[in-house]
């Protein structure tokens, strides 16, 4: 509006005109900006990768011969900065003045080191064939190992890394060393954990959390599992010390239910397949926290290892078979606790070395529905029923039923509603 030739356009439209316009009379020059700039790749100090370059005394640059690498850092007894402002490398006289082999020239070694982004880059390649002398990683393992399935990292951190390591993927790509087009196939961004006021953690607000502290007082396994259950891996939450309280009941409730107060094996852990509902809930435990932790859901992972632990408490009998499997489960997350469980169920083989624990299919669906009974629409009763029962029983079953007998007394019934698995609705007057 009121724009001359730029009236009636959207937003798109009206950009791409006046872009032309400009560059038209003269008055600009359309220019693609980014907010990300070339990468700052120089530190002045000691710690980090050494730049293998040379600086020759007739003012020329090399770069250090193959055979000369990997050039390490020397060993010093004390790291002095410098008085040029250089690294504290420029003290190192006999490490930083050399010769170069190839044409005699005294040289100047480069004292600036590589920033610690460096060798994070490339450092998931070495890992998977750190013992190879004639090169980084051999065809071979990278056909075993990559790409990298995981990259886990806070989004303040990662996004630039992932940026930088892809960068340094590609260019091996493109010279040959590496196979794979891509360095990682999946980039999960954890959460912040704030301060109990929900504001970032910082020493100038004074809610900083020292974890030290809380294994000091808690344990480690204590820490693990909170921070696993505070909620979902990619969302920002708020510390709260009660729930680290509440976490390390959890704990104790595990332990207790293995170990008595005598300091042996609770004697009703035994040989045997034990209840029904104690097997269903087991089977429904081992295939939750196998997918939950399959998909970086902690949280209700540890939730379902709960409902079995309060199972364990209703049961007469703990059949060994079942806790076994349940201290697996609990290992990844609570490997301190699981292995001392593990070693008091007769085990010296550690737990880490087990098979993870399969679940039967039949053994997760529910044979029992709880379903609402209804009289008018208002609720009068609730009853478990056989999961396939069908609408005439479940008709006969709730009019049965003592709360329903008395909301009907003094009353005909006019239409029974039953939708199977849900509810009964009795209309009477």
């Amino acid at each position: 509006m009121n724009s001359e030739f730029l009236n009636g356009l959207d937003n798109e439209a009206a950009i791409q005109a006046m872009n032309e316009w400009l560059e038209k009379s003269g008055k600009g020059k359309k220019k693609v900006t980014y907010r990300l700039r070339d990468w700052l790749f120089s530190r002045q100090r000691y710690w980090g990768e050494p730049i293998p370059i040379l600086h020759l005394e007739d003012g020329t640059m090399k770069t250090v011969p193959e055979d000369q690498l990997p050039l390490l850092l020397p060993d010093v007894d004390q790291i002095r900065p410098s008085a040029t402002g250089e690294s504290p490398l420029a003290n190192v006289t006999e490490w930083l003045e050399t010769v170069d082999p190839e044409t005699g020239m005294k040289a100047r070694r480069e004292t600036n080191t590589m920033p610690q982004w460096a060798g994070s880059c490339w450092y998931y390649l070495r890992y998977i064939d750190p013992n190879n002398n004639d090169e980084l990683c051999s065809k071979e393992k990278q056909k075993e190992w990559l790409p990298v399935d995981l990259y886990i990292g806070g989004a303040e951190h990662a996004v630039l890394h992932l940026l930088y390591a892809r960068f340094w993927h590609k260019v091996l790509y493109d010279l040959g060393v590496v196979d794979t087009k891509e360095p990682f196939q999946k980039l999960v961004n954890q959460g912040m954990i704030l301060g109990n006021n929900n504001e970032k953690m910082s020493k100038s607000r004074g809610n900083v959390i020292n974890p030290d502290d809380i294994v000091n007082e808690y344990g480690a396994d204590t820490l693990r599992v909170y921070e696993m259950f505070m909620g979902p891996l990619e969302a920002t939450k708020p510390w709260n010390t009660n729930g680290v309280e509440g976490t390390h009941r959890f704990l104790s409730r595990v332990w207790r239910l293995f170990i008595g107060d005598d300091g042996q094996l609770n004697p009703r852990i035994v040989d045997g397949e034990g209840s029904d509902e104690l097997k269903r809930t087991l089977h429904k435990t081992i295939k939750k926290v196998t997918d939950d932790i399959e998909h970086l859901r902690f949280n209700t992972a540890i939730s379902q290892l709960m409902i079995f632990i309060n199972e364990g408490y209703k049961a007469e009998e703990l059949p060994r078979q079942a806790m076994e499997s349940f201290v697996q489960l609990l290992s990844p997350l609570a490997p301190h606790l699981a292995e001392e469980l593990w070693s008091r169920l007769g085990y010296s083989e550690s737990i880490t070395y087990v098979t993870w624990p399969e679940y039967n299919e039949a053994w997760t669906v529910e044979a029992e529905v709880e379903i609402v009974i209804q009289v008018n629409g208002k609720i009068v009763e609730r009853a478990k029923i056989a999961k396939d029962m069908d609408q005439e029983a479940m008709q006969q079953h709730s009019l049965s039923l003592p709360n329903v007998k008395q909301a009907l007394e003094g009353k005909s019934i006019r239409k029974v509603i039953a939708v199977p698995g849900k509810l009964v609705n009795i209309v009477a007057g």
